[in-house]
């Protein structure tokens, strides 16, 4: 004998064919069984970064317009929605990194003027917008 395993009837493995291993599945052998997606256009830190300047500046330019409250609370919410507008078109068209940053920065503009009206109504009783 040659040391091979023989099985009876001459069809088991032999010197011309290995004895052969069913995977476990642990590790994987062959190509995945699932595509894999990647996103064609991936937002990165840096165009976050860079739309949350340009909003702060945007929405601070049309902030100093405002001379007291209800004028700051009115700029604040144009310069907002035409931010939002802004970043609808670069969500579609544009880069999606910086209309993350600038709806970011545009919703806590938002927040800041709510905040200022809030407290001001609060102080005084009368409802500052009108």
């Amino acid at each position: 004998m040659n040391g091979w395993p023989v099985v009876p009837g001459g069809s088991g493995p032999g010197p011309d064919r290995p004895l052969s291993r069913t995977p476990s599945g642990l590790f994987p052998a062959g190509a995945p069984m699932r595509p894999t997606w990647r996103e064609p256009h991936p937002i990165s830190g840096g165009g976050v970064a860079v739309g949350a300047v340009v909003a702060v500046a945007w929405l601070l330019l049309f902030g100093l317009l405002g001379h007291d409250v209800p004028s700051y609370a009115w700029w604040t919410t144009v310069a907002g929605g035409l931010a939002w507008l802004a970043a609808a078109v670069l969500v579609r068209y544009g880069d999606r990194g910086v209309a993350t940053g600038v709806a970011i920065v545009t919703a806590g503009g938002w927040s800041i003027a709510a905040a200022v009206v809030a407290a001001r109504w609060a102080q005084t009783g009368d409802w500052p917008l009108w």
